[in-house]
């Protein structure tokens, strides 16, 4: 896991430094690599037989590098609706994975539950009049990304920042796609939170992993 973790900061660091400078080509091919060696690192910092959670990992880190790579061969609403979908399926899966550790996440404490709904809420709110058509599908998209992001919290602290951060990053691209805010190197911003997010649940997954008790396999 150690070498292809490595490999993957040097290609992040590389993809940031691009969107950064505005270098396109590069952009957009380290872009595509993210999560393929992220996928990697996790299948190689496991031990086969792999539990179900690190096999739904990996097929939701397929589902994100879809996210990634529609946009770059489809244009427009089409493309942008292809990346949602793709991303929604992958919380989805994410959300089905970390499932079984609900009992040990933020459900069970209402008040900081509520917290996320309200944010859910105020993101969903800012971006209705930009979202128009595409709203119904933006208010699924939420409530998955947010379900994903509580359920996260029972694998422990990385899981929980992991959740929070994914949120994040999300926001900040409804956003920007919305017309309701966009940062200063808004793509940096995005793919900075996006990145630390996988990254931590992915690990967040490998400590859980770890110590699956049977009845989880």
């Amino acid at each position: 896991m150690r070498a292809a973790m490595t490999v993957l900061v040097a290609v992040g660091l590389t993809h940031l430094a691009a969107q950064w400078f505005g270098i396109g080509p590069v952009a957009e091919v380290t872009q595509v690599l993210l999560m393929p060696l992220l996928a990697l690192a996790l299948w190689s910092g496991t031990s086969a037989p792999r539990v179900l959670l690190v096999r739904l990992t990996v097929i939701a880190l397929g589902f994100s590098w879809l996210g990634d790579t529609i946009p770059r061969f489809v244009g427009g609403e089409p493309g942008f609706l292809g990346m949602l979908g793709s991303f929604l399926v992958a919380q989805l899966i994410y959300a089905v994975a970390i499932w079984p550790w609900r009992l040990e996440s933020l459900l069970r404490r209402p008040q900081v539950a509520s917290i996320y709904l309200l944010v859910a809420l105020v993101i969903v709110m800012l971006s209705a009049r930009g979202a128009g058509m595409l709203l119904p599908a933006v208010v699924v998209y939420a409530v998955a990304i947010f379900a994903m992001s509580l359920l996260a919290s029972g694998l422990g602290r990385l899981g929980t920042i992991g959740g929070a951060v994914f949120v994040v990053s999300d926001s900040l691209i409804a956003l920007d796609a919305f017309g309701v805010l966009t940062l200063p190197a808004h793509s940096v911003w995005v793919m900075a939170t996006y990145l630390t997010a996988q990254v931590l649940l992915v690990l967040a997954v490998r400590r859980a992993a770890g110590a699956v008790p049977v009845t989880r396999l």
